[in-house]
């Protein structure tokens, strides 16, 4: 525990917008960093190095890059990035390479991500909370638009000092860690904003802003998240509307250009995320006698959405 470099090797599972980010914070500082993705986006790394667009500007971040989930091997650390729908399968690929004292953090949407790792491989798993607005412009090119920080927590007591190790890896490269002893609250209030604007934006294919300008569109996230803080508090946690209304007010504002991740996925023909989030809350409210009519409804629309853009 006393070794400064605890993590000489990084691996990033799921290299999209997300990871692609943080890999690339993590390789400028000098750490050593595999970003495992898509094929054209593999391809252009290694061909033109990571392009970070930022409003400081754009740099090029040289780092490898792979297509195959072996190269996870070696690993120390591991940033799970995969989109929710894929956790059960990529967790149980990556399990074979994985080494027994590797530490993979989850960097998910959804509560129930660090859970579905945690069946299939044999080591530590740790969830996170992840605040950050990114996109990927293009093959080999990862934007950032705002923020650009964790919460991180466990309550094993043996994981302490590999959380700490984690603030000291990040804070070398410039983002800002915190340690929670309630990291699963933190989850869910993480949903509870995911939920508020995600699908809304999806629908309407519109940014943060343009959606809360209109009283009728806040007035249907206020019931969002009111669904939510019910569900949430019948499944044992402490989740304060009041705060929980402050947060959802203050995002818009922070990323007003912000298109929801949903957005962009409904947008490139992909499937999305929804029912790792208000999906998940329309079930797990069925579970525990909540009612849910709102998040039950943008679910349904957002599937239906993403229906539409598959050729029948």
């Amino acid at each position: 525990m006393n070794d400064p470099t605890p993590f000489r090797r990084i691996a990033v599972v799921g290299a999209g917008a997300v990871g692609s980010w943080f890999g690339a914070m993590l390789a400028r500082a000098g750490h050593a960093v595999v970003l495992i993705g898509r094929a054209p986006h593999v391809e252009a790394i290694r061909r033109d190095g990571l392009r970070v667009e930022s409003r400081a500007g754009s740099e090029t971040v040289r780092l490898e890059a792979d297509t195959g989930i072996a190269a996870v091997r070696g690993a120390d650390l591991v940033l799970f990035c995969v989109k929710s729908p894929d956790t059960d399968a990529v967790a149980r690929a990556m399990a074979p390479h994985l080494e027994a004292n590797a530490l993979v953090l989850s960097l998910q949407n959804g509560v129930d991500n660090a859970a579905t790792i945690a069946r299939h491989v044999r080591c530590a798993v740790v969830p996170s909370v992840v605040y950050v607005a990114t996109a990927l412009p293009a093959p080999g090119t990862v934007a950032h638009y705002g923020r650009g920080d964790l919460v991180i927590g466990s309550k094993d007591a043996a994981l302490q000092a590999r959380l700490r190790a984690l603030v000291d890896l990040f804070a070398s490269a410039q983002v800002p860690v915190a340690v929670s002893p309630d990291v699963m609250g933190e989850l869910w209030r993480k949903l509870m904003l995911n939920c508020a604007y995600n699908a809304i934006s999806a629908i309407a294919q519109q940014p943060y802003g343009r959606m809360t300008a209109l009283a009728e569109v806040r007035a249907v996230m206020r019931e969002v998240v009111e669904e939510v803080v019910a569900v949430a508090r019948a499944d044992g946690q402490s989740l304060a509307l009041d705060e929980c209304l402050q947060a959802m007010e203050k995002l818009a504002p922070a990323m007003p250009t912000q298109l929801s991740s949903t957005a962009q996925d409904l947008a490139r023909g992909k499937p999305s995320e929804i029912d790792h989030l208000n999906g998940f809350v329309a079930r797990r409210g069925a579970e525990l006698g909540v009612p849910t009519p709102v998040n039950r409804t943008l679910h349904a629309l957002v599937k239906l959405a993403e229906a539409a853009r598959v050729p029948a």
